[in-house]
């Protein structure tokens, strides 16, 4: 869908007026939009899943999905999730010094990819090195690994949203600053807030504590859903927008210590549980 200039600015006239009423970053529908979406409930149960808590995390098949979840029908007035995802990537720019990460040798801003209609978010730490070359969120070996945790829930990577807590590669990959997390959240926020998902995984400790805003140990974090409503997201009843996060090891962490991977596939089974996913049956010898 191409957006002409005189749409582009009504669009950010509107999301305007709702943040000088205080009401924060709104996305609204029509209500027959809404109707629609709350009809189509979640992924048929028969979407199978796949287990590799015991076979080191790798699918033992190819995992069998139905097809990608279908956009809503909308009418002309009512602008797609796909479209304001466009707004927040255009208000945020293309060479964004809004904190030192982005005079700190970062190539590029590393938005966001994947379904606009999730219903599985997965956050992240920050770019990497392939990360920051191609400009997508866990394309390399984290990511590969990622793709793998995807499949074992029976999903593809494009059915799920990606995004992290920065959107620039910190030097050295090393740790993402408070203010550099706190300067990117409002960004971040924005883009939960339009895809609504059912469930946010963290990934790693950093996205679990700018998250939920506490300084708690993994061990502490994991093996629960917690209740998570973003800062100034509110849906169209004007009621907070909520919904469950589940923390887990991030994949470089399983990376370099494989041993955890049996409690990170615990962790989304826990997520599976709730979303009506099932491990798809194993290839027989």
């Amino acid at each position: 869908m191409t957006l002409t200039p005189e749409t582009k600015a009504a669009l950010r006239n509107r999301l305007q007026f709702y943040r000088e009423l205080g009401i924060g970053p709104l996305y609204r529908q029509s209500s027959s939009q809404l109707q629609t979406e709350t009809q189509l409930g979640p992924p048929e149960s028969s979407r199978p899943a796949a287990g590799w808590g015991e076979a080191g995390m790798e699918p033992q098949a190819e995992p069998r999905v139905g097809p990608p979840r279908s956009e809503p029908s909308r009418g002309a007035a009512a602008p797609g999730r796909d479209t304001f995802l466009r707004i927040i990537r255009e208000d945020l720019g293309d060479d964004c010094q809004r904190c030192k990460l982005g005079r700190l040798g970062r190539k590029q801003i590393v938005f966001g990819t994947g379904d606009p209609y999730a219903e599985l978010m997965f956050i992240g730490e920050g770019p990497g090195a392939d990360e920051d070359e191609q400009g997508l969120p866990f394309v390399g070996r984290a990511g590969q690994l990622l793709n793998n945790m995807i499949a074992a829930m029976g999903l593809k990577r494009e059915q799920v949203y990606i995004a992290n807590i920065v959107k620039c590669r910190p030097p050295q990959n090393r740790t993402p600053e408070r203010d550099e997390c706190d300067t990117c959240s409002p960004f971040l926020m924005r883009q939960i807030g339009v895809i609504r998902p059912e469930v946010i995984v963290a990934l790693g400790a950093t996205a679990a504590k700018n998250l939920l805003s506490v300084q708690d140990s993994m061990a502490s974090l994991r093996g629960r859903l917690y209740d998570f409503s973003p800062p100034g997201v509110v849906i169209d009843t004007g009621e907070p927008f909520e919904c469950k996060l589940a923390v887990t090891y991030h994949p470089a962490f399983l990376l370099r210590d494989p041993r955890q991977k049996k409690e990170a596939w615990k962790d989304l089974q826990m997520v599976m549980e709730y979303l009506g996913l099932k491990a798809p049956a194993r290839k027989e010898d």
